[in-house]
């Protein structure tokens, strides 16, 4: 599996079909969250009691991936429009079916692999936009500690595995050393 263009992720979040699959692959992209830990969300870690959406989510300890601490991510500009457009009135943000519960992610990844298979996008899943996020980051420039703390990686030879390279970023390293210039 690997990162996907980041437009083609955005297009594709644009053409989800409701307000509740834009804002829960949203909180994938541009969180870097494993989708377990975004169906499990609580309204209140998005949501203030006034209703506007906080400046940070709480993604708590007992969904995190080994269970071992509370992350809290700044919500960008882009993710608060999502999550505007988006209410649940329910203590889950992402309500399951009947209303118990939340969304299982197994429901969430057959959202997602209908909707890439209606697009034609191949050996794509819900960790794509996990993937596709980190590696931005790092193109980015973003320091690796930094984007350590968003994803909730807690070794960076982890975190690493995450990061694509291409010939192109190969490329450029070399191109770097014009030492005799």
């Amino acid at each position: 599996m690997e990162a996907i263009a980041p437009l083609l992720l955005l297009s594709y979040i644009e053409g989800l079909p409701t307000d509740r699959d834009r804002a829960l692959f949203g909180i994938c992209l541009y969180t870097t969250a494993r989708v377990n830990e975004a169906c499990s969300l609580h309204t209140a870690d998005v949501y203030g009691k006034d209703g506007r959406v906080r400046d940070r989510i709480t993604f708590r300890r007992a969904t995190t991936k080994g269970k071992q601490e509370t992350r809290s991510v700044p919500v960008s500009p882009e993710l608060r429009e999502l999550l505007m457009g988006y209410r649940s009135d329910r203590p889950y943000l992402f309500p399951g079916r009947w209303g118990r519960g939340h969304i299982c992610p197994e429901s969430a990844d057959a959202i997602l692999r209908a909707a890439f298979k209606r697009l034609g996008i191949e050996g794509a899943s819900t960790h794509s936009f996990r993937r596709t996020a980190i590696t931005w980051m790092h193109n980015e420039r973003v320091p690796i500690k930094h984007i350590q703390s968003i994803s909730g990686h807690k070794s960076l030879s982890a975190l690493q595995r995450y990061i694509d390279v291409t010939e192109k970023d190969k490329e450029m390293a070399i191109g770097t050393l014009n030492f005799w210039m």
